[in-house]
């Protein structure tokens, strides 16, 4: 289904280029809908630069403007519970397929509703604060999908986030934050950011490690303080208030040692937040949807059996 878009060209030939761009868009990504975060001129932390998009190898290395991605479910599968979805790629790029298309229509086989999420880079030539901009984006995606819930027969108490490697982070970082940074204040200030529950596939958590020199460059620049990279390593945010959580990670992973989902799931456990924590001897920086090694190819059971034991897989109107 693709959304009917109402437009008054004055070039036929614009026209028709129009058409065929927003239908291949549609097929390919298997999206309903490509929804805009901000209105235009009202997107904080922006310098006002006009940027295209730039993409290579089923990687986003900038991003014209911050978007979501709709996947929905049949009415029928529906089953009220919706997942944002954030692509990795160590705040460098957005591996946008792997760890975000196909992702969203394994959800969508389970009746869920998911939206993968575009946010800016923090290399972006446009951030005036290049360390809250994919933060600012993530909880602004979270407010949209619960302001627009009745439309999409979503439960707006079953709204949660997924994240791959440093979509993880990004994933706790929305998940343990109590500040709204949007700066927007409109129809939507008032509503809440927050997702109920988590799920985090071979998350980056700990910015102090060593191994995380190339991501926490990325994301806080080159000579952070050592406040900013206690407050940006999401073990140290763990809260009384953060939702539930899953976790999957491979002991093997090059990437992202399993000690920093350890210490995330030690935390959560200091807290008393309800954690589902697997780590499995294969996989390295690698599990997906498909082409999982050995026992790790368990994962989407043990994920939807944990949706099952949340009560995230019925719905009530």
């Amino acid at each position: 289904m693709i959304n009917k878009i109402s437009f008054y060209p004055t070039d036929y030939k614009k026209a028709i280029a129009l058409f065929w761009l927003i239908l291949f868009n549609a097929l390919y990504t298997g999206a309903q809908q490509k929804i805009d975060l901000w209105e235009k001129g009202k997107m904080p932390n922006s310098k006002g630069l006009s940027l295209t998009d730039s993409i290579s190898n089923e990687r986003i290395f900038r991003i014209s403007s911050p978007r979501m991605h709709v996947f929905l479910p049949s009415k029928d599968d529906n089953n009220g519970t919706a997942i944002l979805i954030l692509p990795g790629g160590g705040y460098n790029h957005l591996t946008y397929n792997l760890g975000g298309f196909q992702i969203a229509k394994w959800f969508n086989s389970l009746g869920i509703c998911a939206f993968v999420l575009d946010y800016r880079l923090p290399g972006s030539p446009d951030l005036i604060n290049r360390e809250t901009g994919p933060l600012q984006d993530a909880q602004r995606a979270i407010k949209i999908i619960r302001e627009k819930s009745r439309l999409w027969n979503i439960d707006e108490k079953k709204i949660g986030v997924l994240g791959t490697s440093a979509g993880g982070h990004l994933a706790s970082l929305l998940a343990t934050s109590s500040n709204d940074i949007t700066e927007v204040h409109e129809s939507l200030g008032t509503v809440s950011f927050h997702p109920d529950f988590m799920i985090l596939i071979s998350p980056l958590i700990d910015l102090s490690d060593s191994e995380s020199r190339e991501s926490r460059q990325n994301l806080l620049g080159m000579n952070p303080s050592v406040e900013t990279i206690r407050n940006y390593s999401s073990q140290n945010r763990v809260s009384g208030n953060t939702p539930p959580c899953f976790i999957v990670q491979a002991q093997d992973d090059p990437a992202v040692s399993a000690n920093h989902s350890l210490l995330f799931f030690q935390a959560l456990l200091n807290k008393k937040i309800p954690v589902s924590y697997h780590v499995f001897p294969y996989g390295a920086h690698k599990i997906g949807v498909n082409n999982n090694q050995g026992s790790t190819g368990l994962w989407k059971q043990l994920c939807e059996q944990w949706l099952r034991e949340m009560k995230l897989l019925s719905f009530t109107p």
